[in-house]
């Protein structure tokens, strides 16, 4: 890692060191912080301000990648949002990372894959040159998928950009939900069965800091 790919910063709204809701296998998956779409009815409306977060270095994130492939055999990374591509140099230096370490690659976008080749952004034809799985395309909630697995509505594509993976069975299970508990402490990630989305609505998530998850408050019992 150079010196100016070392203090390269990202934002990021949380990150679940090892999970198996956020796509095929054990994955590192890190939500950035802001989006500048506005899919109605998005599960992290809190992770679309650009302001909040924290902020953490690329050196801090290769170093918990690092540890989290060590000590749970994660097999990839996924980056989510909030929106990858609105942050992609820092999520391409992160993917490269991981390119680095043999892990895979997985990117939730809210644009299409032809607008993404549209883009002349830094970072964005890089990111794409280093995603093995691409899911794009605006979360719609009135087209709710429940027959692939990690989508959240059907207008969503999949595109394996790489070998490494395939449609395979997989795919066509249900969506599931993590919940972990630590103390009085609880985090949430996946896509929920459309009758568990109350599960999580009013948890107040805190940050995230390096080697640790982030984490949310439960409710109380007036939340919905």
């Amino acid at each position: 890692m150079t010196a100016l790919a070392d203090d390269l910063t990202m934002q990021l709204a949380q990150v679940v060191p090892c999970t198996e809701a956020e796509g095929p296998g054990k994955r590192f998956a890190v939500w950035f912080q802001g989006c500048p779409l506005r899919c109605p009815g998005c599960c992290n409306p809190e992770f679309l301000p650009f302001r909040g977060g924290q902020t953490n270095t690329l050196c801090e994130m290769s170093e918990w990648l690092g540890r989290a492939r060590e000590e749970t055999g994660i097999e990839g990374i996924t980056l989510l949002g909030g929106e990858p591509f609105a942050h992609a140099v820092a999520a391409a230096a992160l993917a490269r990372e991981a390119r680095q370490r043999g892990l895979s690659v997985m990117v939730f976008s809210g644009y299409t894959i032809e607008q993404l080749r549209e883009m002349s952004e830094p970072g964005v034809g890089e990111l794409l040159g280093l995603t093995d799985i691409l899911v794009d395309g605006p979360y719609i909630r009135e087209q709710p998928d429940t027959e692939r697995r990690w989508i959240g509505s059907k207008n969503q594509r999949i595109h394996f950009l790489t070998g490494r993976y395939s449609y395979d069975e997989q795919w066509r299970q249900r969506n599931t939900l993590e919940i972990r508990v630590r103390g009085g402490e609880s985090s949430v990630n996946g896509f929920p069965a459309k009758d568990a989305v109350g599960l999580w609505k009013g948890w107040k998530r805190t940050k995230t800091s390096p080697g640790r998850p982030a984490t949310s408050e439960t409710p109380g019992p007036e939340a919905k």
